[in-house]
């Protein structure tokens, strides 16, 4: 970890990320690492560069997102794991959008792998890592405060607002987005309150399958020890068009 980062004020450490303090009021330092966790931290290892791909992933689709109108915390990428956000409150909630039967959905529900819902499902499972992020439904989000009704409404609209747009993004890149996880935060701007989304969008909370092959690209290759995770992770990096710097390459961080 680079030593300027260091110096700055450790705000919180998760998983896969790390934040810490930013440059000015309102702004936090989004550090990536390449520590990789599956069953809620009971796997636990290393995906070799993955932290600078995530970088670059996070920040083409949350800039492609802003761009249709959708808001988010992101503000701009500082270097390689490195990018600058705005400070929110997190909403304890994630969101999980649905297109096609995988993962969780088919052991809950004894419904095969890889069968296409008639429609998107949107599932909230309440941010708990000691509970492991029981579901929830939006009675129990209003009923403990945990988001309001309208907080809930206007999630749903941006949850099926960024499927939308991603599944059309990842299938021209031949590439089919099965599900994703989000999370989103309050904002105070100009003394009104908006719901912008956070946390980061990448092959770590997307399932992506090759349209062809229907080959994994995500954490599930770490999750069910497929083999070849990093060059998942770079083949998306590579589809998108981004492939960053050399994960290896000396870490310039931006002197903040």
């Amino acid at each position: 970890m680079n030593i300027r980062m260091s110096r700055r004020r450790r705000i919180y450490e998760g998983k896969a990320k790390v934040l810490f303090e930013g440059p000015e009021p309102g702004t936090l330092v989004q550090y990536f690492k390449d520590d990789a966790t599956a069953g809620n931290g009971a796997k636990h290892g290393t995906i070799t560069g993955k932290g600078v791909l995530n970088n670059r992933i996070s920040e083409y689709l949350m800039t492609k997102l802003g761009e249709i109108g959708v808001p988010t915390h992101f503000m701009r990428r500082l270097n390689m794991r490195e990018q600058l956000i705005r400070k929110v409150e997190i909403i304890p909630i994630e969101v999980v959008v649905r297109n096609i039967v995988a993962g969780s959905l088919a052991k809950r529900l004894g419904i095969p792998e890889g069968t296409v819902l008639p429609r998107s499902i949107v599932e909230f499972y309440y941010k708990r890592d000691d509970l492991n992020d029981p579901m929830v439904s939006d009675e129990h989000i209003t009923a403990f405060g945990w988001a309001s009704p309208h907080e809930i409404d206007e999630i749903m609209s941006l949850s099926l607002r960024v499927n939308d747009y991603l599944s059309g993004l990842f299938l021209g890149i031949g590439l089919r987005l099965v599900d994703f996880k989000l999370e989103f935060g309050r904002l105070w701007e100009n003394d009104e309150l908006h719901i912008v989304l956070a946390d980061e969008i990448s092959p770590d909370n997307c399932r992506l399958w090759d349209i062809r092959t229907n080959e994994k690209m995500d954490k599930d290759r770490f999750r069910q020890d497929l083999g070849r995770v990093e060059e998942a992770y770079q083949e998306v990096a590579k589809r998108l068009g981004i492939m960053p710097e050399t994960a290896n390459a000396p870490d310039n961080s931006e002197k903040l």
